[in-house]
Formats: structure tokens, sequence, C-alpha cells
């Protein structure tokens, strides 16, 4: 018995539109079996995760608090998936990304005042996300590594470097041995946009980011280039397009841009460092570019989706005294239904009876047709 995927034809564009409203199904489906198992009314339950985040203004800028993050990482992960470049260390780049604008922003004065320290702030976020996101790139494209490991392995060094960070040269005399930081000057904070609420201007960076990246995919010669490299690597080296200069744009875009998060989540949310300032977001992220079908606009619907998932996570624990995981498993089920969509897009599954070796001396060219040959039956 063999069993193989067979390429499909490409699928079709109203086929890639439905494929996640159909894992977005799924896992309704799924996560309501899972609370009934629970011992949770299944309905109730996902009322309180899905529609509960959406009845109050309150809620819905909690939700797009949420959304900020995950849509400036996803955004950028969308392009260098894109570009078959898998950087799987945005979490870490993230935390780089708040840990150098946080150690800036602690060094200025408490009375430090104009606009310009927060456009440097949010500087040195890209930096250090850029610069932590160089490293994969330099041994993927010098040595030859598995970018995928590298990035992964560097998201547990940035956050050990957080930890010792806060424990140590930032923490904050005055805090009483609390391993965190003293609190960000004014000057480095994320402006309010909507009075009464946390929702900040950061908001705005993702949306500008966000259509920013789906026009350079979809308009520009740097967009054309990653998609070839991504889509058909030998087109791509034939045409004159240089693979290490995608690996190092598609990294150094992707972690700067989980940087920018970084600093821009501490500045707006929680003011100051502390160990954990990630909240999963990073890994998180990757589940946004999928949904957003790897195109960067699309990653602002993906991450107000998985935003109401977060709050929609927090009113369960305390309405229905469900742990906290619950969530992440919803997200795990959603990004399995979701890749394995995409996989019955593109594949099909083929069963059948596997040949026998071939005789000495007898060819098993195209042309030359064995008697024995698989007798395959397809599964749909």
């Amino acid at each position: 018995m063999r069993i193989a995927l067979e390429p499909r034809p490409a699928p079709s564009r109203s086929a890639l539109f439905l494929a996640p409203v159909a894992a977005i199904a799924l896992t309704l489906a799924a996560g309501a079996a899972l609370l009934a198992i629970l011992g949770h009314p299944p309905f109730e339950a996902l009322w309180v995760y899905f529609v509960s985040p959406l009845l109050d203004g309150y809620s819905r800028s909690e939700v797009l608090v949420k959304a900020v993050p995950l849509a400036l990482i996803g955004a950028g992960l969308a392009v260098s998936f894109r570009a078959n470049v898998w950087n799987i260390g945005a979490a870490g780049q993230y935390v780089l990304g708040a840990l150098t604008a946080g150690a800036l922003a602690l060094s200025l004065e408490p009375s430090a005042y104009g606009l310009h320290w927060l456009a440097v702030y949010l500087a040195a976020g890209v930096a250090g996300g850029m610069a932590w996101a160089a490293i994969p790139a330099l041994l993927a494209t010098r040595l030859r590594t598995n970018e995928i490991l590298v990035s992964l392995m560097l998201t547990y060094v940035a956050a050990l470097l957080l930890d010792w960070a806060v424990r140590g040269p930032l923490r904050d005399p005055a805090g009483f041995g609390f391993p965190q930081s003293a609190d960000f000057p004014e000057a480095v904070l994320m402006p309010v946009i909507l009075e009464g609420t946390r929702l900040h201007a950061g908001l705005i960076v993702a949306i500008v980011a966000c259509l920013g990246l789906a026009f350079m995919m979809r308009a520009t010669i740097k967009g054309f280039e990653l998609k070839v490299l991504g889509d058909a690597p030998r087109a791509g080296a034939f045409a004159g397009f240089s693979r290490p200069a995608a690996v190092w744009f598609a990294l150094l875009l992707s972690g700067g841009l989980a940087g920018l998060a970084g600093a821009i989540e501490v500045s707006a949310t929680v003011q100051q460092l502390q160990p954990d300032i990630s909240a999963g977001y990073g890994f998180t992220a990757i589940i946004v570019a999928f949904l957003g079908r790897l195109n960067p606009a699309g990653a602002l619907v993906g991450a107000f989706l998985m935003a109401v998932s977060y709050i929609g996570g927090e009113n369960a624990q305390i309405q229905l005294q469900l742990p906290r995981n619950v969530t992440g498993i919803f997200q795990g089920m959603l990004l399995f239904f979701l890749l394995a969509a995409d996989t019955s897009l593109r594949y099909r599954l083929r069963v059948g009876r596997a040949s026998a070796a071939a005789p000495e001396g007898r060819g098993t060219d195209d042309g030359d047709r064995r008697d024995d040959a698989p007798d395959w039956e397809e599964v749909r």
C-alpha cells in the first residue's frame, strides 16, 4: 500500500478565500465539542469567546489594542513566508525590540519632552528587532544553516536576556526587588486616540504598515522578486534575482516590524519592562499571516480575529472559570484546520498498491509501461 500527495491544478480565488472560512467553521465545531466534554454549555461558551468582546465600546477598543502587535508582526511574516523564508523567531525579535527601545527610554531624563523622542524610541525598537533577525540571516546565507531552527532558538535567548536585564542593570531601584524596570518617561508613551480607553496611535502605524507592504508586494519590482523566488526559485535565479538578498530583506523586514511591535506594546500598555511582555504574540502572528493568505493587508483581518480570541479568552476565565490555556487550544486548532484546508486545495490524496522493483536490465522510463504499475485509487 502506498499513499502519496499529488498536486492539483491551481485553486481558484474563491477557493482560496473560502479555505480560512472553512477552517474557522471547523475550529468552532471542534471547540464546541471540546467545551461540551469539559462540561460547559458549548454555545454559551462560544458566545463568550467570540461575540462578547464585540458587544461594548471598551471591549472593542481592547480588541484593537491586542490586534496592533499581531498585525505588525503578521504582516512582516506574510512577506517573509511569501518569499519562502521561514522566520519562526518573531517572538524573540519582538522581545529584543522592546528591550532595545526600553533601554533607550530608561536612559532619558523623566522630564524629557518632544515628539522626536517617540520617533527615536520606535526606531530603536525597529533596530533591535532587525539586529536579532540579522543573526539567522547571516548564518543562513553564509553557512547555509536553517533559518527556522536558528530564529526559533534565538527566541529563548531573547527571553533570557530580557529576564537578566530586568533583574540586573535595568531593574527599578525603587521597585522593592520585583523584576521590572522603572516606568518609562512620558516622552516615549504612545498617544491615546480614543479617550476613556487604551486605544493608541499604534493602530494607525499598523494600518499604514500593512497597507504599505501590500502595495509593495502587489505593485513593485521588489514584491515581484520575492514572490518569484518564493514560488519558483530556479526561475528567480534565471531572472537574475539574488536568493541571499531576498533572505536578508525578508528577515530584516519581518524582524524590524516585530521589534516595532514590541516597542509599541510596552510603551502603550505596560509602560515598563517586565520578564513576560510578549503574551505569545510572535507565535500567534504565524496564524495571523496564514489567515491573511500571506497578504499583508489580510493580516489586518487575521489580527482582528485572533485579538477577539484573546479578549474572549479573558472573558471566559472570568465568566466561565475556563483555564487560560483553552485560548491556546483554539488557536492551535485554527492553525491545524487552516493548514489542512490549504493542503487539500493544493494536493489530492492517492492510495494504491506499491510497485514491485524493476527487473534487472529493464527500464522504467515513462515510455516503457510496466504491467505492475501502481493501481491508484483516488481519495478526495
